[in-house]
C-alpha cells in the first residue's frame, strides 16, 4: 500500500472520510428509520 507523503496530507484524507463514514454508518439501533432516512437525503445534497 502507497503510504503518505506528509503528515498532513494523511490528516486530510481521514477528515474527510471520517466525515462520510459517520454519515453512513451511523448506530442504527439508536435512532428510527425516518430520521436515517433524512440523514442520508441531506448528505446526498
Amino acid at each position: 500500500m502507497q503510504r503518505f507523503k506528509s503528515p498532513g496530507s494523511a490528516q486530510r484524507f481521514l477528515s474527510v472520510h471520517a466525515a462520510v463514514h459517520n454519515t453512513f454508518n451511523l448506530q442504527r439501533h439508536l435512532i428510527c428509520r425516518r430520521t436515517l432516512r433524512l440523514f442520508r437525503a441531506e448528505a446526498q445534497q
